[in-house]
């Protein structure tokens, strides 16, 4: 029997998992300089090398076809019945045999609207090569997908056209990667090209990883240390430190790199 995640409720779900210790099945590996690596299972699904000097560089990608994702396909009627869609994704995700999801608290957000330009200027449609500006400060802060899009034309993304127009498209699953400022998308690639082509922004749910716990426990010893006998006559200053203290269990946190070999880019 799989094991569930603990999980709270607001904001949005946050899945405590244990006993996931990792590395995952699915996850980002580093090996070389200035190298990294997309590893679903024993497959390599993304390779990417930096380029440049500084803080302001081009990360430069090339995906392969072996990318599966973690959801089942979604049935139309599905689609079209009560909406909890970031309960029934987290379901899907803990019981997929390769996802993201290891030891830690994981929040899935479930988001209508996105900043201009993500799923415009900043949604990559070249395959298998691209070519991400990392800015200095400010990441990319785009929408990366991890197969070769559908045309609007295909079968399955008419299908999807159809929910859209009528307002039952279901939400892309899109992870949230810290390094690159930005999103890949997990599930749902042929939902984002018919959301797109009927004119409308793709719904998601968003998959972060939070703050990790013994880290955020130590911040927050930090903080009521340095507030410790300010006494009542700082009202404002402590209602500051319950802010902080109150949002910090939900601080994005780092998604992991973990130790890999070598990673051999195209034209090495």
């Amino acid at each position: 029997m799989t094991k569930r995640a603990r999980r709270e409720r607001l904001p949005g779900l946050v899945l405590d998992v244990t006993g996931r210790p990792g590395p995952p099945p699915l996850r980002f590996e580093t090996g070389g300089h200035d190298r990294i690596l997309l590893r679903q299972g024993g497959r390599p699904v993304l390779r990417g090398r930096f380029a440049g000097e500084g803080c302001c560089r081009d990360l430069l990608l090339h995906r392969l076809p072996d990318y599966r994702s973690p959801l089942p396909p979604l049935r139309s009627d599905w689609q079209r019945g009560p909406a909890a869609r970031a309960h029934q994704y987290a379901r899907w995700l803990e019981d997929a045999p390769e996802s993201p999801l290891h030891d830690g608290r994981w929040q899935l957000i479930e988001r209508a609207a996105f900043a201009p330009g993500i799923w415009t200027e900043d949604f990559v449609r070249d395959w298998p090569d691209t070519r991400l500006e990392i800015l200095c400060g400010g990441g990319w802060h785009g929408v990366l997908p991890l197969r070769e899009l559908s045309p609007p034309d295909a079968a399955r993304v008419k299908a999807y056209r159809r929910h859209a127009r009528e307002g039952t498209l279901a939400p892309v699953l899109l992870w949230r990667v810290s390094f690159l400022d930005g999103w890949v998308i997990l599930d749902g690639h042929d939902r984002a090209v018919a959301a797109l082509a009927e004119g409308r922004q793709p719904p998601g749910v968003e998959l972060v990883r939070l703050l990790d716990e013994q880290a955020w426990r130590r911040t927050a010893a930090e903080i009521t240390e340095a507030y410790a006998g300010h006494g009542h006559r700082h009202a404002r200053a402590e209602r500051a430190h319950g802010d902080v203290l109150a949002s910090l269990p939900y601080d994005e946190g780092a998604t992991p790199l973990w130790p890999g070999p070598v990673v051999q880019f195209p034209g090495d």
